[in-house]
């Protein structure tokens, strides 16, 4: 028997996802817009975008949101979010390079500048996938990776962290512990976690990424089992200098 998800937060997706595609219908890019036909494709996929509402197959749509050359990016995404959208939040189309990159091509639209009935029902889409993701035992699209995704689009950690802090729900302590473990690595590196794309300061969103672990994965691990270790890992994300690397729980990059 299939599993039919009706809690609050997927039927706040479902309907953000509705909504965003009737605020973008008609949408196309524009009659001028031009691309390389020897690296992207033919006039005929073109013309595909500059007709209204026509499904893309899965191959265009990839390319056509993860072209970095468009004159009018904005116009291009407008275009295929509706169908690009549904894609994602389906677990379709990740790219190679992680959903970092998807962050980056909502970032270089530019959507936050559209009209406010558009840039509003795109900020809905996000912020109601990203709630649905942290409830949902098992998302299409992991947690790290969509965090990921909404930092580059809105070029900021602070309010995708401000909601995980506020749930207190065993699911999305798991996903606390899935993502502290799967970014532990780079951050006690003092690297980003991922790719920046279109991120102005690098360094301070990964300075806060790394201090909000600090605060809040001890709480909220602590009492389950298990984590011992990767308590250690995200202590040590609060230290400095030798004090972090000759820790004896620093890790053994040897291996």
């Amino acid at each position: 028997m299939t599993n039919v998800d009706d809690s609050p937060a997927r039927l706040r997706l479902d309907r953000a996802l509705d909504h965003l595609s009737a605020v973008l219908r008609g949408m196309t890019a524009h009659e001028d817009e031009v691309q390389c036909d020897c690296h992207w494709g033919g006039e005929e996929e073109l013309a595909r975008l500059k007709a209204p509402d026509v499904e893309l197959d899965p191959d265009l749509l990839r390319r056509t949101w993860t072209a970095p050359d468009w004159s009018d990016h904005g116009a291009v995404l407008r275009r295929v979010l509706p169908q690009l959208a549904r894609a994602l939040v389906g677990g379709r189309g990740e790219p190679v390079s992680g959903m970092a990159e998807v962050g980056a091509s909502f970032a270089r639209g530019r959507w936050q500048e559209w009209p406010a009935p558009q840039a509003a029902a795109v900020e809905e889409f996000l912020h109601a996938w990203w709630a649905h993701a942290l409830t949902d035992p098992e998302p299409a699209v992991p947690v790290h990776g969509l965090l990921a995704l909404c930092t580059e689009a809105s070029a900021t950690p602070g309010p995708w962290l401000a909601v995980w802090e506020g749930l207190d729900d065993e699911v999305a302590d798991r996903h606390l512990a899935e993502t502290a473990g799967h970014w532990e690595y780079d951050l006690l590196d003092d690297r980003l976690p991922w790719n920046g794309w279109r991120l102005d300061d690098e360094e301070a969103v990964r300075a806060e990424l790394a201090a909000w672990l600090v605060r809040h994965v001890p709480a909220r691990l602590r009492a389950r089992d298990g984590h011992e270790e990767l308590l250690h890992r995200v202590r040590l994300l609060g230290l400095t200098g030798p004090a972090r690397w000759e820790d004896p729980h620093w890790p053994d990059r040897r291996s």
